[in-house]
């Protein structure tokens, strides 16, 4: 494990840099960036809802294709489906060598579905937290860790400017890890999918119908698999599963011996498995791409109305309607 803080990252990356894209990352690295004394420009489609936004928070913003000619440094902080189109329509003809271009996520490069030419940096930082993360612990001082990669290094500099990128967004203050375009794109595909939203949302919902049909009240079936889960969670984000298991009953801990095993069994790690194998081997990628490119996200949209009109989620609004210390979230 190579692990990277401010000491180590050159003081400033001193270059005119792009950042495509004013979203939860976007706002936060061209904040950050400017915050940093980096020359810093937002590149946006015409018309997008987010110029006036960027403009008002003091950034200078321009179309894609004009921030890409501007810069020397290119941050692509788009969605990932739509970096292959992004790509071909403005980044790739304004490209000149010795640029560097880089990605928050491996996707589009580990897939091939962007593939730069051989005379540009092509590298990586990606923050292991989401935007408003990125920029509120700048803001306090402190940051968010990140990961780091190069994938093409055509001026000899790649890692150097990659470095000074990162320690620019506040990442040097919290500690930078290497890893490859692979490593990340595959590990972070997984996380999503088997552990962090399709495995704790599918446990969850599944947890809440079984209480339920069960006969118990489902605002209490809500309480026990849902609310309290940001409870457990944030213990085992500061001190692990070990520190969990020592600050909650010894029922819930001896419950989570005997009990944790039959729910998440051998059947369930060879799923875990086939979802591995599917991300590692492009299947995955192909068909998230078809569901774009193919059939205008129905299935997609489909799956978002079912699971949005599930009872857990009308029960959620309710209670949480009933506390607002939690400063309950809307969608947008």
């Amino acid at each position: 494990m190579k692990m990277h803080y401010d000491a180590d990252c050159p003081p400033r990356l001193g270059e005119k840099v792009a950042v495509l894209g004013y979203g939860s990352q976007g706002h936060a690295h061209s904040l950050n960036l400017k915050d940093s004394g980096e020359d810093v420009r937002v590149g946006l489609y015409p018309g997008s809802r987010s110029w006036a936004k960027a403009e008002k928070a003091g950034l200078h913003v321009a179309a894609v294709a004009d921030a890409v000619r501007e810069a020397d440094v290119v941050m692509v902080l788009t969605p990932d489906v739509g970096q292959q189109k992004l790509y071909r329509e403005a980044i790739e003809p304004n490209l000149r060598p010795g640029m560097m271009l880089m990605f928050a996520h491996g996707f589009a490069i580990h897939y091939g579905t962007v593939q730069p030419p051989k005379d540009v940096d092509v590298t990586m930082v990606a923050p292991k937290g989401p935007g408003h993360l990125v920029r509120s612990t700048y803001v306090e001082g402190n940051g968010t860790p990140a990961l780091l990669a190069v994938h093409q290094d055509a001026t000899g500099r790649a890692r150097e400017r990659t470095l000074a990128y990162a320690r620019g967004i506040g990442a040097g203050r919290a500690g930078i890890l290497e890893t490859t375009f692979k490593e990340e794109t595959e590990t972070d595909l997984f996380g999503e999918q088997a552990v962090l939203c399709g495995g704790i949302s599918r446990l969850i919902q599944t947890g809440f119908e079984t209480l339920v049909e069960a006969g118990y009240q489902p605002e209490l079936a809500y309480f026990e698999v849902l609310h309290e889960m940001k409870l457990i969670v944030d213990l085992m984000y500061r001190g692990g599963l070990a520190f969990m298991r020592y600050s909650v009953s010894d029922t819930a801990e001896y419950g989570d011996y005997v009990s944790g095993p039959r729910v998440i069994d051998e059947h369930v790690r060879q799923n875990m498995r086939a979802v591995l194998k599917e991300i590692q081997d492009g299947t995955f990628a192909e068909k998230w791409i078809d569901e774009n490119n193919s059939s205008g996200r129905a299935h997609f949209l489909e799956l978002r109305k079912e699971n949005s009109e599930h009872q857990i989620e009308k029960v959620g609004e309710d209670l949480r309607s009933m506390m607002p210390w939690l400063e309950p979230a809307e969608k947008n």
